[in-house]
């Protein structure tokens, strides 16, 4: 017994192929930004907890140095560094252009950390 067969089922599945990899393609583009915001900051909090052993330039040439390896935008290197007795503050502001379907899509980022720091004894 032979059956005809029309070829739509591998038609579809080779649109929902399609389907899948398109999103699979942009979802990188946007899932590298946050992944790199999500390590500046790291890098952020690394530098505020030992803060108290460096100064802030030597703690901005670190912080510019994360930026130029992750590939951030200019403006993140524009890094503001506030200290009390006790605390500092670090932050920046940037915004990451991702590439989208017919358009492109510009995130806003801002990089934060704060707390105590460890001071030298």
């Amino acid at each position: 017994m032979v059956t005809s067969r029309r070829g739509m089922s591998s038609l579809g599945c080779l649109f929902s192929l399609l389907i899948i990899a398109a999103i699979v393609y942009f979802g990188v583009n946007i899932g590298t930004a946050y992944w790199h915001f999500y390590e500046f900051q790291d890098d952020m909090r690394q530098e505020v907890a030992f803060g108290g052993r460096k100064t802030n330039d030597q703690i901005l040439l670190h912080l510019h140095a994360s930026a130029d390896s992750l590939g951030l935008p200019d403006d993140a290197k524009h890094i503001t560094i506030r200290r009390t007795d006790r605390t500092m503050t670090i932050e920046s502001d940037y915004d990451e252009t991702v590439e989208l379907p017919l358009h492109s899509r510009d995130i806003h980022f801002h990089p934060h950390a704060e707390g105590p720091f460890e001071r030298d004894q």
